[in-house]
C-alpha cells in the first residue's frame, strides 16, 4: 500500500510545532504536536514517528499533557517513557487501556500506526510549567477523557478534537454531540484568546470558532429533534440534514459517519 507522509515544523506566538500528514487513496488525515513553555502537548502518531521522534529528541520539555487516548495523539508517549523518562499525564479514565496492547480496526493502524503500551500518571485540574499556570479543562464528546489545556498566563487554549471543524459532517460511531455541546459551551466560559487545535493547528480568530461551531452544533440538534418527532427515522434524517457521502465513512467501514451525528442526538 503506497502511503504518503510528510511533515513541517513551525513556530507562532511562541508555540512551537510539528505537523504531520498522513494520504492514501484520496483520504488526507494530519496530527499536531505542541511545545510551549516546557511542556509537550500530545505525542503525534507512531505512524509518522520518524518525524515526530526527531522533533521531541530536538524539544526541550519537562512534562506532557495528552489531550486524549486516541492513537494519533499518543503514537509517542512510548518513545518518550523509553528515552527522556519524564512525566507523561493522561485523564485517569484511558490510564490503564494505554499500559496494554492497542486495539482498534485495521484502518486507523494503516493511518496512525500501531501506539506501543506506556506508562501515564493521573491529570491534575490544573498544572505549571516554567512560568505559568494552566487549567485542565474537561471536554468530553470526541472521546470520553477528552480535555483542553488553557495557559492562565497567555490565553493560549490548546483544544485537541474539539473543534477540528466549525461544521461538523461525520463522527466516530462511539462521539456524542450533546456532550460536545456541553464540553463547548464550558470551554466557552474562560478567558482565551489563541486557539491552537490538533488538526487545523493556529485558529485565527479561535473564540469565535469555537462559538460557530456551537450555534452549528445546536442547529443540527434542533433539526434532528424536529424531524424524530414528526416520526422520521435516524437513516431518514441523516440523508435529509447530511445528503453528501464522504470518503472517509466507506474507508472506515461506517466507523465514521454522519449517522453518528443524527443517533447521538436522538439517544439524548
Amino acid at each position: 500500500m503506497l502511503l504518503k507522509k510528510r511533515s513541517n515544523f513551525g513556530e507562532r506566538h511562541g508555540v512551537s510545532y510539528l505537523n504531520g500528514e498522513v494520504k492514501f487513496q484520496g483520504v488526507s488525515l494530519n496530527v499536531y504536536s505542541y511545545l510551549i513553555d516546557g511542556v509537550l502537548i500530545d505525542t503525534g502518531s507512531r505512524s509518522l514517528h520518524k518525524y515526530f521522534e526527531s522533533f521531541i529528541d530536538e524539544a526541550d520539555f519537562d512534562q506532557v499533557m495528552l489531550t486524549h487516548f486516541h492513537e494519533d495523539h499518543t503514537g509517542c508517549a512510548a518513545y518518550i517513557e523509553k528515552t527522556k523518562k519524564l512525566p507523561i499525564y493522561l485523564n485517569e479514565k484511558t490510564i490503564e487501556y494505554c499500559t496494554q496492547r492497542a486495539d482498534y480496526p485495521l484502518y486507523r493502524q494503516l493511518f496512525w500506526g500501531r501506539r506501543k503500551p506506556f506508562h501515564a500518571k493521573s491529570m491534575p485540574e490544573t498544572f505549571t510549567s516554567r512560568s505559568a499556570t494552566w487549567d485542565v479543562i474537561d471536554t468530553p464528546g470526541h472521546a470520553h477523557d477528552h480535555k483542553a489545556f488553557l495557559n492562565r498566563d497567555t490565553g493560549q487554549l490548546f483544544t485537541g478534537d474539539l473543534l477540528v471543524s466549525e461544521r461538523t459532517k461525520v463522527i466516530l460511531a462511539e462521539e456524542s454531540i450533546p456532550t460536545i455541546i456541553h464540553s463547548l459551551e464550558r470551554v466557552l466560559t474562560y478567558d482565551f484568546e489563541d486557539v491552537f487545535c490538533s488538526h487545523k493547528g493556529f485558529v485565527e480568530d479561535g473564540r469565535l470558532a469555537l462559538e460557530r461551531k456551537l450555534a452549528n452544533l445546536l442547529s443540527v440538534q434542533l433539526n434532528v429533534l424536529a424531524l424524530q418527532n414528526v416520526g422520521d427515522s435516524a437513516e431518514v434524517i441523516r440523508n435529509k440534514l447530511f445528503p453528501q457521502k464522504y470518503p472517509i465513512t466507506k474507508f472506515s467501514g461506517g466507523e465514521w459517519d454522519s449517522i453518528h451525528i443524527v443517533t447521538s442526538i436522538m439517544k439524548e
